[in-house]
């Protein structure tokens, strides 16, 4: 790796609890925040023991609890202090937050089918515009490497975010990336001037 370099683990948080149709999960700045379901916490444990040995110098999560709650085993293990990087949080969906997203996705609703069709998330009606989301993941991403540099840091994410910060990084289409599992492992090297992507989506580690 250039010695001026971050190389970073993307995790995607674990499994969350369900939704409930007809209740919505608690919001933090407009965007639902569903706890982890005993699977997820199952998960973080995984996750724990893959990447113990990674000889990671931080932690990052972001401002919902599913990641925290994902990283806190590992953190516990290695005796670092998570931080809380905004940028990373998942792309915000609008009138569709809160779960309801999952359910529209599953019963097939128009919209949802127009979002993979065209690759934005803002065909949701109030949903964050793609460009606005581009930029702040690009934006957290140069942070974290400035701030990073020659080191390796696990960013406990979601699936919206890794999947544009992979398609970044390899000039591809705007979900080539989408389908990150709960809890797997994508890595990006990232230096001043390209990022570069060497795993996708590694659930070894998960039973």
């Amino acid at each position: 790796m250039p010695p001026d370099s971050v190389d970073l683990f993307l995790v995607r948080h674990g499994q969350s609890a369900d939704y409930v149709e007809g209740t919505s999960f608690p919001l933090v700045e407009g965007q639902g925040d569903p706890p982890l379901s005993a699977l997820g916490q199952q998960q973080a444990l995984q996750v724990c023991a893959r990447l113990a040995s990674a000889d990671l110098d931080a932690i990052y999560v972001t401002s919902l609890r599913r990641t925290a709650q994902t990283a806190a085993p590992l953190a516990a293990a290695l005796g670092l202090v998570p931080q809380v990087e905004g940028g990373l949080r998942e792309v915000n969906l609008g009138i569709w937050e809160g779960g309801l997203y999952r359910k529209m996705v599953h019963d097939g609703h128009p919209i949802a089918q127009k979002v993979f069709a065209e690759q934005r998330w803002d065909v949701i009606p109030g949903a964050e515009p793609d460009e606005a989301f581009t930029s702040r993941v690009r934006a957290a991403i140069e942070t974290l490497a400035a701030k990073h540099a020659g080191q390796r840091v696990a960013v406990f994410t979601h699936g919206g975010v890794i999947g544009r910060i992979l398609a970044l990084a390899s000039a591809s289409r705007a979900f080539a990336f989408a389908r990150s599992e709960n809890a797997s492992i994508s890595r990006v090297v990232v230096t001043e001037d390209a990022w570069a992507v060497r795993t996708y989506n590694d659930t070894s580690h998960l039973d």
